[in-house]
């Protein structure tokens, strides 16, 4: 059991060490110096983290399998019998985030099948698809399919697409790094992540919007709000 009495101005002195003055620096200056205000602040950034990652995970899933059925139904008319992750006309990072997949299929789920390897590319690999190096090669013929719900001009959908997958692994790498996202605003972000969902399904987007844990989290931010930014 955990020791509910722990948060003594000795016992937050030695742990500010411990996590090392730096770390700390952005929860101090949020907290105006304050010492428990400072911890505060970095508990709920722990806590902004596990919600942060939780729902940009689920878009995460969402988007690529989104994009594999588009990709792969396009490959199968186009180039029957092949799998689109084996085209050339993917660049060289694509094809070494590929075989890195495949490596780690392998050792996780014994043979590297296609479901197994999609499972393992990550949010950054789906985000610089949909960049505008694979516009004609990829979008304009597929990719864009699996926004059907999102601007009509195509162009502008896959600037607006990459744009909010940017963003959301920018946040979801801060979480997963355990850095400071306390004067980011998880409330865009939320809405940027219910977007995105949307342009899939709507009904993808009220799954995001009742189980994200988002708004709960930021209504118990502690302290005076900071200004918010990047």
């Amino acid at each position: 059991m955990g020791n509910r009495n722990f948060g003594s101005v000795q016992e937050f002195e030695e742990l500010r060490e411990l996590l090392t003055v730096e770390r700390m620096g952005s929860y101090f200056r949020a907290s105006a110096g304050d010492l428990r205000g400072a911890f505060a602040l970095y508990e709920w950034n722990m806590t902004a983290s596990a919600a942060t990652m939780h729902t940009v995970g689920m878009v995460e899933v969402l988007v690529r399998n989104a994009l594999d059925r588009r990709l792969s139904a396009w490959c199968e008319h186009k180039h029957p019998g092949r799998d689109w992750l084996d085209l050339s006309i993917l660049d060289e990072r694509a094809r070494r985030d590929i075989a890195e997949a495949r490596r780690r299929a392998s050792q996780r789920n014994g043979a590297p099948t296609h479901g197994k390897v999609i499972a393992e590319l990550s949010l950054g690999f789906w985000r610089y698809l949909v960049a505008s190096r694979y516009l004609t090669a990829f979008w304009i013929p597929a990719a864009q399919h699996a926004f059907p719900h999102g601007p009509e001009d195509p162009r502008r959908r896959r600037i607006l697409t990459e744009t909010s997958l940017k963003n959301l692994h920018f946040v979801r790498n801060r979480a997963a790094h355990h850095e400071p996202i306390h004067r980011r605003d998880l409330t865009k972000d939320l809405q940027t992540s219910a977007e995105i969902a949307g342009w899939i399904s709507p009904t993808a987007r009220a799954w995001v919007l009742a189980r994200s844990t988002l708004p709960e989290v930021m209504d118990a931010r502690p302290g005076p709000e900071a200004p918010f930014g990047k």
